[in-house]
């Protein structure tokens, strides 16, 4: 249990860093998009896949964020990381800005989901 928590610290370490990185001039623009959501599924309090679904509510959690890291990471240039990790090192975390895009985000995939299907029942009532 301990090795979980020193891997989740690290993680959130990591988190930190990509959310400094993602503002530095240095990095392109496609590792920037990725970073933002990336940041935003991860802080954001509403799930793609609602929690209370038993097994994949937390596999979005334990799958989709650190495979989202580990994309960026590749994305973000080695020296940039090297930077922001040391920033990261040295300031308390404020990532606020990236966590409300994450809610609108995923409001907005919800709302897409629940639009589609209530049209997809109105169609077949209809018929």
């Amino acid at each position: 249990m301990q090795k979980f928590k020193q891997q989740m610290n690290a993680l959130k370490r990591e988190l930190v860093a990509v959310s400094i990185a993602y503002r530095d001039p240095r990095t392109p623009w496609y590792a920037r998009a990725v970073a933002v959501l990336v940041i935003a599924y991860a802080l954001s309090p509403i799930d793609l896949i609602p929690d209370f679904i038993p097994f994949l509510g937390y596999l979005d959690d334990l799958i989709l964020v650190p495979l989202g890291i580990y994309i960026t990471l590749r994305l973000i240039p080695k020296e940039v990381m090297v930077s922001a990790r040391e920033t990261a090192a040295s300031t308390p975390n404020s990532l606020t800005t990236e966590a409300r895009w994450g809610i609108l985000i995923i409001i907005f995939l919800w709302l897409v989901g629940l639009a589609l299907a209530g049209w997809l029942v109105w169609k077949l009532i209809r018929k």
